[in-house]
């Protein structure tokens, strides 16, 4: 039996964002649990979907002792803050030294942190645990799709294995698979060669999505490339949000024979810049948007489904950008819903005046200046909840959501859900635990990019995404970056104008 140190920590950031990642912001609880260590830790990811709750069954279920290390993750924003992250650094490292000796270590890692002193988080953590354990220990991780893998993340690491689906609908299968190989190879001890390549372009996010070509072609090959002696490959799109030199799309390889390891990912690579050019996806501007959406309800009679991807809070969007729903108001849309809007004052003034109340607001726009000015409008309170819930879609499956104090307000012919933390509408329980059944809508708009479309898509004879100002700009030619290599091509997106 081995003895294995279990630990996690997300964050993915958008450094052109405004809010800071603090060490609050990884103490508490919102899609995924608060931050927490021992055996709380194993108490805390129970049920809920993610790398290192599978992580954790696949070494049980191999007759491994498990050593819980510690959890967190905050929702993404901009840089997380020198404090938090040595703070959180230190207690990892305190708790991995308790766990000493160990037979390896499984991280569940983001691969898109950065920090307000150090560019890449995750090279830096794995770097810190090397010095402790020494460069022979297995350290096996798992990645987001989104990660920007570093040549230091690479060296640190004996082994990275990324997520194979946007929606990442396959988070535990991805835990579950790089935990049981590391027991496998701690067994076996056989060598491990490593291939690394970057791209020298960018993916935008929404292109990254698994539902659609190019991605959904490249994404169903990668398990026809595992053999026996090519154990692991992955694509990691990259996070084009993130502005340090290393950001991008990565392709990684690990095997027990260097020259078929090198043959793969060079084949990977060859694969992805075929479909370069099919990267350059549609995204409607706003007013253009919202007049489509009502041309296809119209012709189809069903539900639309709305993206505001510029305010994604899982791109590192304020959550409180009224430009989506300033053009629903302006078109008249009916029998619509927009949320989540994370606007603390509003739900709070709605639970102090209760349910009938009339009240005259100003809503959104108060955290960053990217969106555009707050909506001043009259709005009626329909319902009151406390912002808890469990997540029922493929996403978040299991998670025990907590977005603070919420509010259905009624804005002339719309229904907009209010809450009190920024949170990614990607589950329809968002909608639902305040009374409203987004299948029962005409139009749902929503704050999120991609990772909605699973649990949506029985429900939307149409999906829209489109650009209204806001903080996670889809298109990487627009954004002024300073420290991306200069040689890196930023993929421009198609505005679809029709």
């Amino acid at each position: 039996m081995s003895r294995i140190a279990v630990g996690g920590w997300h964050h993915e950031t958008n450094t052109f964002a405004t809010i800071h990642a603090d060490y609050e912001a990884f103490e508490m609880a919102d899609e995924w649990p608060a931050k927490q260590s021992d055996e709380a830790m194993l108490d805390a990811v129970d049920g809920v979907h993610l790398p290192i709750t599978s992580a954790i069954e696949a070494l049980t279920e191999s007759g491994d002792e498990v050593v819980p290390l510690l959890w967190c993750s905050a929702t993404p924003c901009s840089y997380v803050t020198r404090d938090a992250f040595e703070r959180i650094s230190s207690e990892l490292i305190s708790q991995l030294r308790k766990a000493l000796p160990v037979d390896g270590i499984y991280l569940d890692l983001h691969g898109a942190m950065v920090c307000e002193h150090v560019d890449d988080g995750e090279g830096e953590i794995l770097f810190r645990i090397r010095e402790m354990v020494g460069s022979e220990l297995p350290v096996f991780v798992s990645l987001d799709l989104h990660a920007n893998i570093t040549e230091r993340m690479m060296n640190m690491a004996s082994l990275i294995d990324v997520f194979r689906t946007y929606p990442h609908v396959d988070m535990g299968e991805t835990g579950y698979r790089v935990a049981k190989y590391l027991s496998q190879h701690i067994r076996d001890r056989k060598h491990l060669f490593k291939a690394f390549r970057q791209l020298d372009f960018l993916i935008p996010l929404n292109a990254g999505c698994t539902l659609m070509e190019p991605c959904r072609t490249i994404y169903r090959a990668l398990p026809e490339c595992i053999t026996d002696h090519v154990p692991s490959i992955s694509l990691a799109c990259g996070f084009h949000l993130s502005d340090i030199h290393e950001a991008g799309p990565a392709v990684v390889a690990y095997g027990h024979d260097m020259d078929t390891v090198k043959t793969v990912a060079d084949n990977l690579i060859e694969e992805i810049y075929h479909h370069k050019q099919e990267f350059h996806k549609e995204v409607w501007p706003v007013d253009a948007g919202i007049i489509e959406a009502r041309r296809a309800f119209n012709d189809q009679g069903r539900t639309i489904v709305i993206a505001d991807t510029q305010d994604n809070p899982g791109g590192g969007g304020s959550g409180d950008t009224v430009g989506v729903l300033r053009s629903m108001l302006a078109h008249g849309l009916q029998n619509a819903v927009f949320g989540v809007l994370n606007d603390p004052d509003v739900a709070v003034m709605a639970h102090q005046y209760g349910v009938g109340a009339e009240l005259d607001i100003e809503l959104g726009g108060k955290i960053s200046s990217a969106g555009g000015p707050s909506l001043q409008c009259r709005a009626r309170v329909n319902a009151l909840g406390d912002g808890r819930f469990t997540a029922t879609g493929p996403m978040y499956h299991g998670a025990s959501m907590q977005i603070g104090k919420t509010a259905l307000l009624q804005i002339e012919e719309i229904l907009v859900v209010v809450c009190s933390k920024a949170v990614q509408t990607a589950d329809k329980e968002h909608f639902r635990h305040i009374g409203i059944e987004p299948g029962k809508m005409d139009y749902v708009a929503l704050k999120s990019s991609v990772h909605f479309r699973n649990d949506y898509e029985d429900i939307a004879s149409r999906i829209l995404v489109v650009a209204a100002p806001g903080e996670v700009y889809a298109d990487p030619s627009l954004l002024d970056y300073r420290f991306l290599r200069a040689d890196v091509e930023r993929t421009a997106l198609t505005l679809d104008q029709q």
